[in-house]
């Protein structure tokens, strides 16, 4: 069978140079559209059982990040349902991938994959709960649906807790997160969630970047922008993501946000944002603090020794979603960040950081969310 790669497809991204030779076989990343941000791949390798192969990413060392190349591993898989940390490694600006498979077509990834597919089955299945309320804000600039997910009843004295993730799509990691926070938020034998639902509203965006997700973006959308350094003044026909979010946002009124996202080079869970605004209060802080020592109680995957330097006081990024949400509404907004590689203080040598480990710490938020509501 005649060795062949393909990567045309939802969120694939690849450009062969030259697949003569499995143990030579020349890859790079293709560029976000409108834009020189690139990192993320996903790409299938057909006509290789028993075959030792070398992939080798030529233009990494151009990537939006090199250090996050570092020990990293990339995944793959024969199922696209298990994905396998497989032996990587980085020199003089090249990526290289060795690896045998059993299968006759084996799929790599930057992270394991969230399709467009997957996020309307996450949809679909969500919407079935009776507390849920399934709404399209708008369309994206390929024309795809917005989805927002309100869950709970409206009442007198209830908080708006929003929940936002994947505004950069190549971080999929945030929607493996929303699967498990999802889940547990709608398990209704589950104490903690109901006394959530009790007292607040759930405003949730599953995905803030459907067109960078099937195009096989790392951080834009299908203009080019960088939604995360949108938020100061999003424009329908640049970042129509962030219009229609925040739109609602000042409808609704927001209590807690939490943006969720990946970080390529740090490997850890780590908590940023806010810090830097020029209205943070004493309030805000308090908030944070009870929030990260929650988080800390109910998830051993959580950590506050590693992160981004916190910003001056009245020197933070007021682009940025979580600075921009505290500002506008003196509310806890946080970022939350989980790794590309793997959770170095708790690793596994097979699966690294994974949709499963996603998946448990999204749920693991429950805690830390009920600390501060009404706080």
């Amino acid at each position: 069978m005649p060795l062949h790669i393909s990567s045309n497809f939802d969120s694939g991204n690849i450009v062969c140079l030259d697949a003569s030779d499995p143990g030579d076989i020349r890859l790079e990343i293709a560029k976000d559209n409108q834009s020189d941000f690139y990192m993320w791949f996903h790409f299938r390798l057909t006509g290789v059982r028993d075959t030792p192969c070398t992939l080798k990413i030529m233009n990494a060392g151009g990537g939006a990040y090199p250090k996050g190349w570092e020990d990293y591993r990339a995944v793959a898989s024969s199922d696209r349902e298990t994905w396998v940390r497989v032996p990587t490694r980085y020199e003089n600006g090249i990526l290289t991938i060795e690896h045998t498979t059993a299968a006759d077509s084996v799929w790599y990834a930057y992270f394991a994959p969230y399709s467009m597919e997957r996020h309307a089955d996450l949809i679909a299945r969500t919407q079935r709960d009776d507390r849920v309320i399934l709404e399209v804000l708008g369309e994206t600039l390929d024309g795809q649906a917005m989805d927002l997910l309100t869950i709970g009843e409206p009442g007198d004295g209830k908080q708006h807790f929003w929940v936002i993730a994947r505004q950069h799509p190549g971080e999929s990691m945030a929607e493996w997160w929303i699967e498990g926070f999802l889940a547990r938020l709608l398990d209704p034998s589950d104490k903690t969630a109901q006394a959530l639902l009790d007292r607040a509203v759930f405003h949730v965006v599953p995905n803030m970047n459907p067109d960078g997700s099937r195009r096989g973006h790392l951080r834009t959308n299908a203009a080019g922008a960088n939604l995360n350094r949108e938020w100061a003044d999003p424009a329908l026909n640049r970042s129509p993501e962030v219009f229609l979010v925040r739109a609602r946002m000042q409808e609704t009124g927001v209590d807690f946000c939490l943006d969720v996202h990946g970080d390529e080079a740090l490997p850890y869970n780590f908590l940023a944002g806010m810090m830097g605004i020029p209205s943070l209060s004493d309030r805000q802080k308090t908030l944070q603090e009870i929030f990260s020592g929650a988080l800390l109680a109910s998830s051993p995957d959580f950590q506050t020794k590693y992160g981004y330097p916190v910003a001056k006081p009245g020197e933070g990024n007021m682009t940025l979603c979580s600075n921009w949400v505290a500002e506008e509404f003196g509310c806890l907004a946080l970022t939350l960040e989980m790794p590309f590689k793997d959770n170095a203080d708790r690793p596994d040598p097979t699966f690294g950081w994974s949709p499963d480990r996603c998946r448990a710490f999204g749920a693991g938020h429950l805690e830390a969310m009920a600390a501060v509501l009404g706080a």
